[in-house]
């Protein structure tokens, strides 16, 4: 049975990679901070321990105790604009939380394969040229957030060359479905689900002109699986569709699947004052392995509907009682 210790475990990705994984009967532990909602369905079935990724010497007892094969580091500050409003905070999280668990993985399991979960914000403002975006472009990050990340990723190559851990870096692109909170696909699915039911007047949008590349979340956990495999260690992939989706386009699909009418009011404060235009990947060396995103866009926008419904009603409910 494969052992596996997931850090951010609760999150979005965190969760559903736990729920995969124990699918296929993996022993799962993992580090979780107060929330553990996304997480309620499998409480019987995996050990996730209360942990701050900044306390050095908890996590090393945890990494010792875990005995993992594999390891995928996925706690982080993920979020772009409270990078700007928290620069400090997210510096210390993504960064020092992830030397902290290299070390302890130094110390207590240095033969676990780790699979530490970066971000595409490292690579910022790309040029038409440099279209679709390979591993191998230089880091130009546009935000606090991708600064921390571009360190995260620069540490764990050098501790992978420096100490032989066997260690991956994965680079997620936009990745979305049901259970993210604040991106602009959950945004616009929870806002169109709220006024469906008239719990909200009209939908807030900024920036309808940029081009992202949209991952679903479960075709995004079947590339980490992937990675912990067959991944080579010292290497980078990124995980993304390598298709380009506007999102003036994502919206108008959002709302095309709506139940009833969806006033829009375009709101200057959702604008940031960075903002890169067009960000797309190259999957190349990923599909190399054997991955293929399995999910197109329509499918994930419906899937991330439906949980909001479901989430806004339940919501009604509870305010009922």
């Amino acid at each position: 049975m494969q052992r596996c210790l997931i850090t951010g475990c609760s999150g979005f990705i965190g969760s559903h990679l736990a729920e995969r994984l124990l699918a296929e009967g993996w022993s799962v532990y993992g580090t979780a901070r107060r929330q553990r909602r996304n997480l309620e369905h499998l409480r019987d079935r995996l050990d996730v321990r209360e942990c701050d990724i900044l306390d050095s010497a908890h996590l090393e007892a945890l990494v010792a105790e875990a005995r993992p094969d594999v390891v995928f580091h996925l706690a982080a500050q993920s979020s772009v604009p409270a990078s700007w409003r928290q620069p400090e905070l997210t510096f210390r999280v993504n960064v020092f939380g992830t030397l902290y668990l290299l070390e302890a993985l130094r110390r207590a399991a240095p033969g676990a394969t780790t699979v530490a979960v970066t971000s595409s914000a490292i690579y910022g403002l790309t040029h038409d040229h440099e279209l679709p975006i390979k591993e191998c472009r230089e880091p130009r990050p546009s935000s606090p957030y991708g600064v921390s990340k571009t360190a995260a990723d620069m540490l764990a190559r050098l501790y992978g060359q420096a100490y032989g851990l066997p260690v991956v870096r994965a680079r997620p692109f936009f990745v979305t479905g049901p259970r993210k909170l604040g991106d602009v696909c959950s945004d616009f699915c929870r806002g169109t689900a709220e006024i469906e039911i008239g719990q909200r007047q009209s939908l807030d949008v900024g920036n309808l002109e940029a081009v992202r590349d949209f991952v679903d979340v479960r075709d995004a956990v079947e590339a980490l699986r992937l990675l912990a495999g067959k991944g080579q260690p010292g290497e980078a992939y990124n995980i993304c569709s390598g298709t380009g989706t506007r999102v003036s386009d994502l919206l108008s699909m959002v709302i095309d699947a709506a139940r009833a009418p969806i006033p829009i009011h375009r709101d200057p404060q959702r604008h940031r004052a960075l903002d890169d235009p067009i960000t797309v990947g190259d999957r190349s060396r990923l599909s190399a392995l054997g991955w293929a995103p399995r999910l197109p866009i329509e499918q994930t926008v419906a899937d991330t509907l439906e949980f909001w419904r479901r989430q806004a009603l339940t919501a009604v409910a509870g305010g009922a009682l």
